[in-house]
């Protein structure tokens, strides 16, 4: 990986929050002696000075690919950042104290962005069940749970009846093919129960003004389907409210 060194000294002294910062024992690499640094943890890298003051890091460790663990040592409160790979450096550091060495652990540990990505996905799982909660859905998984519809949707059972729709020819209703249609109730004579009007006739066009005339007649049905569909559906209603009140 490339990095800017003059973009790496002035993170590493700017006023930004660190993380963590403290003094550590850090184990060189090709000498097992171990020195005092300053560290710095800003976010993923972990910076390391000769001296609180000092005003450059000696060098920075990118906390990605990488775990943190205790281990044995010369130095009490050891522990030991591993990256993955046969060539791969340890490094070995050590606080000076149990409460710093937990600290620095902790810290270390949650310090990868894979472990702020996991951190993200839980929270949006959080956010995601306690918006489930609050719409009235369940508790569990999102996955599991839909939203319940409201008012009539719920039960389609609960919905009135729909009046019986007779069938149709010709996109028109035809009342003498419904069973029972063709019969007056009990207790009307023929004043009390309208027929309804004759069914418009049908043209025919011949194959020359065929295709003239399709647009023509389709409009003419269509206001004529309207028409008589609207009375149709009034005298209907009319029938079923006498029907009703001629009932014992």
């Amino acid at each position: 990986m490339k990095l800017n060194e003059r973009s790496l000294v002035f993170y590493a002294t700017c006023d930004s929050p660190t993380d963590n910062a403290g003094f550590l024992y850090k184990r060189g690499e090709r000498h097992t002696a171990y020195h005092r640094r300053w560290f710095v943890l800003k976010g993923n890298m972990l910076f390391y000075f000769e001296e609180r003051e000092s005003r450059e890091p000696v060098g920075v460790i990118v906390l990605e690919g990488c775990t943190v663990e205790l281990c044995d040592s010369a130095e009490e409160f050891a522990f030991a950042i591993r990256f993955g790979g046969t060539k791969s450096r340890t490094y070995v550091l050590a606080a000076e104290s149990q409460a710093a060495m937990e600290s620095w652990v902790k810290s270390l540990s949650r310090a990868s962005f894979d472990y702020m990505r996991l951190v993200v996905r839980e929270l949006e799982k959080q956010l995601e069940e306690m918006r489930w909660g609050t719409s009235g859905g369940c508790r569990h998984s999102p996955a599991c749970c839909k939203p319940q519809p409201s008012g009539t949707e719920r039960s389609p059972e609960r919905l009135p009846a729909l009046p019986v729709v007779p069938p149709k020819e010709n996109g028109c209703a035809v009342w003498n093919n419904a069973p029972g249609m063709d019969q007056l109730p009990n207790g009307c004579d023929g004043d009390a129960n309208p027929r309804p009007p004759p069914l418009p006739p049908r043209q025919r066009a011949s194959s020359g003004d065929a295709g003239s005339a399709g647009v023509a007649e389709s409009s003419v049905f269509c206001r004529l389907h309207e028409r008589y569909g609207q009375e149709v559906a009034q005298l209907r209603q009319e029938w079923q409210d006498k029907q009703h009140q001629h009932r014992p």
